[in-house]
């Protein structure tokens, strides 16, 4: 019943919540904390630091905001004029901004902890990216790495199933929410094996796999021609 219901379209959704989980540990575990998916906290970190005596944090949070932003603004633009009946084009270019942030951290100071900003951004400009893979009327139907949104309609969702509805109400979000914590607990994972570039580097074939899977759900499915 769920697989009639829940088609190549919703499995692929989940699959890429989990690589944002995986990047958002990525750039989380082997640098200064910094976020490449939670924008609420970048936005106020941006603003509290100045109130802090945390001047960098306070420039480091806004120029991931910032490096988000681009991320989503580049893929939207791309979507309109180059990827018309390509959603999937979006993880290519969050692929490129992966290898982009592994060959500049290499550059930068190699396998040396922690991971430098600059790479960092990188990685936050791809997640910006990555959101925008799903699209309908020109705006973001599923946020891939929003999961205050997710847990709202979740919680939403399960309310509608109390009161006289069906699981259905709530089990997208609910694998979405699951696909984001598996993605960025296979991302903990990793870490304890391997830091910095090679983690880096590690978060690049993971993204290149979900792209070869995005492909193959759009060539067989047909669902964007």
């Amino acid at each position: 019943m769920l697989d009639k219901r829940y088609g190549s379209e919703a499995r692929l959704s989940w699959v890429l919540a989990g690589l944002a989980g995986v990047l958002a540990a990525t750039a989380y575990t082997h640098s200064e904390g910094y976020f490449v998916t939670f924008m609420t906290g970048n936005a106020g970190r941006a603003a509290l630091g100045l109130f802090t005596d945390s001047q960098w944090m306070s420039i480091s949070a806004a120029a991931l905001l910032v490096s988000f932003i681009s991320g989503v603004v580049i893929a939207s633009l791309c979507h309109r004029h180059v990827w018309r009946s390509r959603p999937h084009g979006a993880l290519r270019l969050t692929a490129v901004s992966l290898l982009a942030a592994t060959v500049t951290d290499w550059i930068e100071g190699g396998p040396a902890l922690p991971v430098p900003l600059l790479p960092i951004l990188l990685v936050a400009f791809g997640v910006g990216a990555l959101n925008t893979t799903f699209v309908r009327d020109g705006e973001v139907s599923t946020p891939l790495s929003y999961v205050t949104g997710t847990v709202v309609k979740l919680g939403q969702g399960i309310e509608r199933h109390i009161s006289g509805g069906s699981i259905h109400d709530w089990f997208f979000n609910f694998m979405l929410l699951t696909g984001y914590i598996s993605g960025a607990a296979v991302g903990g994972v990793i870490s304890l094996f391997v830091g910095g570039t090679w983690m880096l580097a590690t978060a690049t074939v993971i993204c290149l796999m979900s792209t070869w899977y995005s492909h193959r759900y759009v060539d067989r499915r047909g669902l964007w021609r």
